[in-house]
């Protein structure tokens, strides 16, 4: 199983590639690891992602301890509009992938890595939030309400 991690600097708009051959928590770990050797010692890292059980894992845990300068943050289940870096993937997406003709997964690979090179050089921005914090919270109380009128 090969998976991609796209930690996504959204004060610079960098984005570190890290694709990975290891299944779960220990994906999960060398991506950790990757951010840690990418970036400046001394700064704190808030590192969101999504829900799943494999960034909670004890491998997980015992790594965080030994490292306080992260702090992971877990998005709700299905709010994963909240994660920074899921624009950036829907442009990987688009842009990359789509309709790509890709005949192996080292084929894949590259495109990947050539979309986060070219993203790195030329395409980079700061994250701007579009809504004000009072039109988000709005917009979370609207589909909590929607939710619950269908359970």
């Amino acid at each position: 199983m090969t998976s991609l991690y796209a930690p996504f600097d959204i004060i610079t708009g960098q984005v570190i590639g890290c694709i990975t051959q290891h299944q779960r928590a220990k994906g999960v770990l060398v991506f950790l690891q990757q951010i840690e050797r990418s970036t400046p010692t001394g700064l704190y890292l808030h590192v969101i992602l999504d829900n799943s059980s494999t960034h909670q894992t004890t491998v997980i845990k015992q790594w965080l301890e030994k490292h306080p300068r992260f702090k992971l943050h877990l998005t709700p289940t299905s709010a994963n509009w909240l994660n920074a870096v899921e624009g950036w993937f829907a442009q990987l997406e688009r842009r990359a992938l789509y309709r790509g003709d890709f005949t192996s997964v080292a084929d894949l690979k590259v495109a990947i890595r050539q979309f986060i090179e070219a993203h790195n050089e030329h395409s980079t921005q700061p994250l701007m939030w579009n809504k004000t914090d009072e039109a988000i919270i709005r917009s979370v109380h609207k589909a909590k309400l929607s939710v619950m009128k269908i359970n």
